[in-house]
This record gives structure tokens, C-alpha cells and sequence, in this order.
């Protein structure tokens, strides 16, 4: 008889602890998961699957008015937020009940409330302890808002999917994916967008060519972008708010939404007192087997900072349960993640930038595209395509591939089997196209371009 009332005991039901709960108790593990919010975490309840149901939202606006160049005559539409998020909470109230019945049926222990690491073996939650061989922290992230006067009139992008009402003007401060993601969102909806953004760029961790485009694409669209400028302060004037800029302008808006960046959810838990180590932002240090230097304790998905994507949480808790449980550990690739942003238009990527293709290697070739789509020649809708593939001329290989435009996520996710394979240009322009495509168009570069 084991002298621990569990073998893992997971703090956080996100993405990467459920994965993780649910595929160690599938190997006979006890196995106990708490969370004091709701199951399914960021991703399920304020993050990718509400921001996606948000984004179809938002593009029957353009869909509408591109239907006449197709013969169609579309009557007088209106927009009701209040049946969009009824219908959104609907959803997330499904998936969560999905969740639970998962963890359910594989035997995971679900405990609610709010736990605390008292010592490497042993979890209180409301007052009573755990006791279990192994503890997994999974917490997640949050967002992050700087210390400045009037935040407490700041909203984050866990708000943004329970508002009251739609706002008629909204300023968004931050560069990031989900400031340009919601961007997107509001302006589809018709709302009046500004965004300000202290960086030069949008985006700056992608490739430039698809930051620049993307930037041109949405003020084309009419989203007003301010670069190298911040927010110094914000007042409420009764029925609207204003921001005060560093040069000195004002902007008044009905709501102000910062997306300055997340930062590990790793604080309260007891893990500074037990001596489990931190980075400067908080992130909780693990090694190649998501260990902590306390032993007994480990740590995946965006509590610990390194990659924070759904997909990966959830990779990492498969990869740490065949670690510690089976004998079949596999390591994950963190060089070849596809990802995307659900702009408008959105933005796919898999691996190296072309700046960082030139860093690594001495011969880079760069195939590149723009083009209007097929639909636009009679939508009437003004939105390009970018396409970006960078080779390694010595050996052919294709070492990254990067894309602006309509199903840009559906296309690169074929892609990234294509580089993770280590497919070459040579594979690539060997292949046949499916016609009329845009996603052809990557098996058609013709000439180098740098």
C-alpha cells in the first residue's frame, strides 16, 4: 500500500493538466486535478475558443457586403452582441461539462477550490490536505496591465467576453496577437478601433515582411494604429474615458482594453515558500523533463513561459506522462510549431523568420508573393495574400513558411508536416497543385526574390 493518498496531484485544469490527468490515470495512475475557476482553463473559457466563435462573429460584415459582386441581394442585417454572448457562454458551458465528464470517465479525482503546495508531498484545498507522490503545476497565465493612473478603467481580454455592450469606440494598447486579434474582432463588429503601441512594429516576434503587410492590410481596413507611442494615463469623464499619450495628444473612447503581454499564473500557491525556483517574470523553472529543482514538483504549458500554445500544453503533458509512466518518452520539437493569429486577415507561420534564417545560415533564399485573391476579384473587398517561403540554398530545404490572407491557419497546418518532414523546394515545386487555390500558390514559387 502507497503511503500517498494520490501518485499526481495536478494544480491547474487548463489544456495541459487535463492532458496530463487524464493520460496518467489512462495508465492506472491515481491521479487527483484542482481548479478554482473553471475546467478547461484559459483556452476553453477566455481564450481560443471564444475569441474564435468572436472572429466568425466578426466577419459577416465583409461577407455581407461581398455577396452583390456574387448576384446575391442581402437585405438590411443588424448585429445583437447580448445573443452572441449568450450563445458563446452556452458553448464554453458545454465544453466545460465535456471536461468534467473526461476526467470523469478516465477516474481524475476533481477537486474545486484553491490549492496551496504546503510541502514536495502535500496539497491543501479548503482546508483539507492531499497527500501524493508527485504534484503538476499547470496554472496557466494571466494578463498583465502596468501600474499607472485610471487602471482601474483598464479592461484585459478575459473581460471582453462578458460585456454588457458593445462599446461604439475602443482603444487597445499592446502589439500582441490578441490586441491585434481583437482589433480585428471589434472593428468587424463596427466598432470605431484604435490601436497604441510603444513598439515600431505589430507582431514583432514574426517575420517582418508579415508584420509590415498585416499593419498596411487592417489600416486599410480602417483600424487606426498608433506606433512608438504609450498610454500615460486614462480619466473617466462620466460616459466615456480618455487616454492621455505620451506626446501629449488625447484619444476618448468608451472602453480602453489593454493586451500588454501575460505573465505566469505562479503566485500564492506556496511554491516561492517551498523554495520551487522563478525567473524574473515568474515562470517557474523546469528542466528538459519539466522538473523543478524540488524534485517531486513539475511544471508545463504557460506557467512556465517558454512556448504558450494550447497545442503545446497539451503535447507537454502527454510527453511528461509517457516520461514518468511508460517507456516510451518523446521529446517535443519545439523548433517546428506551427502557429497563427486570428487576425483579419490572419497570420500562419511555421518555422524560421527570415531573420532568423539568416542568423543560423549563410545561404538563405527567399520566395515570396502578394497577391488578390480569386473571391476579392468580385467582393469588392480590398484584402491581399501574403505567401513567404525561406530556403537553405546549400541543401534545399525549406526552413520556414509564413502567410497573410483567408484560411492562412487551414493552409499552414498542412505545411508544418511538410517542414517537419524536412521537405525540400525541390519537393515542394514537384507537387501538384490543387487549382484554383491560394494554397497553390506555395507549390509555384518560381524565383527567388533575396
Amino acid at each position: 500500500m502507497t503511503q500517498y493518498d494520490y501518485d499526481l496531484f495536478v494544480i491547474g485544469a487548463g489544456s495541459g493538466g487535463v492532458r496530463a490527468a487524464r493520460m496518467a490515470a489512462g495508465h492506472g495512475v491515481r491521479v487527483a486535478i484542482a481548479e478554482q475557476r473553471y475546467l478547461g482553463g484559459t483556452c476553453v473559457n477566455v481564450g481560443c475558443v471564444p475569441k474564435k466563435l468572436f472572429v466568425y462573429a466578426s466577419q459577416f460584415r465583409d461577407q455581407f457586403d461581398s455577396a452583390a459582386g456574387f448576384g446575391w441581394t442581402v437585405g438590411k442585417s443588424t448585429f445583437n452582441w447580448t445573443s452572441l454572448i449568450a450563445n458563446k457562454n452556452q458553448e464554453i458551458e458545454r465544453l466545460q461539462a465535456v471536461y468534467n465528464g473526461l476526467l470523469q470517465k478516465s477516474g481524475v479525482s476533481i477537486v474545486t477550490g484553491r490549492a496551496q503546495v504546503l510541502d514536495a508531498h502535500t496539497v491543501e484545498v479548503d482546508g483539507k490536505h492531499y497527500s501524493t507522490e508527485r504534484i503538476l503545476i499547470a496554472t496557466g497565465g494571466w494578463p498583465f496591465v502596468p501600474d499607472m493612473p485610471g487602471k482601474q478603467h483598464i479592461v484585459t481580454s478575459n473581460d471582453m467576453f462578458f460585456l454588457k455592450e458593445l462599446p461604439k469606440r475602443i482603444i487597445i494598447v499592446g502589439g500582441g496577437y490578441i490586441a491585434v486579434e481583437f482589433a480585428s474582432i471589434l472593428h468587424g463588429l463596427g466598432v470605431n478601433t484604435t490601436i497604441c503601441h510603444r513598439g515600431h512594429k505589430l507582431l514583432q516576434r514574426f517575420d517582418e515582411d508579415i508584420c509590415d503587410f498585416l499593419a498596411s492590410e487592417m489600416t486599410q481596413k480602417g483600424i487606426t494604429i498608433f506606433f512608438n507611442t504609450d498610454i500615460t494615463a486614462i480619466e473617466s469623464t462620466g460616459d466615456a474615458f480618455v487616454a492621455r499619450l505620451i506626446d501629449g495628444n488625447k484619444v476618448t473612447a468608451d472602453l480602453v482594453m489593454y493586451a500588454t503581454g501575460r505573465t505566469p499564473n505562479s503566485t500564492g500557491f506556496g511554491l516561492e515558500a517551498l523554495g520551487v525556483e522563478l525567473d524574473s517574470v515568474g515562470a517557474i523553472k523546469v528542466n528538459s523533463d519539466y522538473q523543478t529543482n524540488v524534485p517531486s514538483i513539475y511544471a508545463l504549458g504557460d506557467v512556465t513561459n517558454r512556448v504558450n500554445l494550447t497545442p503545446v500544453a497539451i503535447a507537454e503533458g502527454l510527453a511528461l506522462v509517457n516520461k514518468l509512466y511508460t517507456s516510451q518518452a518523446i521529446p517535443i520539437d519545439y523548433d517546428t510549431i506551427p502557429t497563427a493569429v486570428f487576425s483579419q486577415p490572419a497570420i500562419a507561420t511555421v518555422g524560421l523568420t527570415e531573420a532568423q534564417a539568416r542568423e543560423k545560415y549563410p545561404d538563405i533564399d527567399i520566395y515570396k508573393t502578394s497577391f488578390t485573391p480569386m473571391k476579392n476579384t468580385l467582393s469588392g473587398i480590398d484584402e491581399k495574400t501574403l505567401m513567404k517561403m525561406v530556403v537553405v540554398r546549400s541543401t534545399d530545404r525549406v526552413v520556414g513558411l509564413h502567410m497573410v490572407g483567408a484560411d492562412a491557419p487551414e493552409i499552414i497546418q498542412g505545411m508544418a508536416v511538410a517542414i517537419r518532414a524536412g521537405a525540400t523546394k525541390a519537393v515542394f515545386d514537384a507537387t501538384i497543385g490543387i487549382h484554383p487555390t491560394a494554397a497553390e500558390e506555395f507549390v509555384t514559387l518560381p524565383i527567388a526574390v533575396a
